[in-house]
């Protein structure tokens, strides 16, 4: 196993006890540190499979606006440490039956998916030169509609947010 293989265990690592500590510390604050760690590990992995796109779409998307955006909410949430804000959950035994029904279909899934695509794949292959040339030319040529549309729709959701938040204020 080389450099890169020692590379992808360690962001691995570094992805799961994140995620981890995401879901199980008590302070809402340290949980989104935690997720910006993660998502931070995921966009190295994406720079090992040679994706750069998406790792920079992963950086300035995720953890440049939602994470930090998430960091705004917190600290400017006024009850966030009110002893009435309870901290655990009654419907456990329902969320560990989702879990394990959903742990179970994702690896029926992925057994599924290896017999038939992942088993005939062939890691020789290379990816183009200009991959970052060539998602830009699609997305200005051929996927230009849906483009313009997610772009709307993200600010009709903006806009929606800050007509809320000026309600509430008010």
């Amino acid at each position: 196993m080389g450099e890169p293989g020692i590379v992808f265990w360690i962001l691995s690592v570094i992805i799961l006890v994140s995620g981890f500590m995401v879901v199980s510390l008590k302070n809402i604050f340290h949980c989104a540190l935690f997720l910006i760690l993660c998502l931070f590990a995921v966009a190295g992995i994406f720079i090992l499979l040679g994706a750069e796109f998406l790792a920079a779409a992963q950086v300035l998307i995720y953890v440049g606006a939602v994470a930090i955006l998430m960091i705004f909410a917190i600290m400017l949430t006024s009850n966030l440490a009110s002893r009435k804000i309870r901290q655990s959950n009654e419907n456990v035994l329902v969320a560990f039956f989702v879990c394990v029904t959903f742990v179970v279909s994702a690896l029926l899934l992925l057994a599924r998916t290896y017999e038939s695509v992942w088993g005939k794949l062939s890691y020789k292959e290379t990816l183009p030169a200009q991959n970052i040339a060539t998602l830009g030319k699609y997305l200005m040529t051929e996927f230009m509609l849906p483009f313009e549309v997610v772009s709307v729709l993200l600010l009709a959701a903006m806009i929606g947010a800050i007509v809320l938040a000026r309600k509430e204020k008010a």
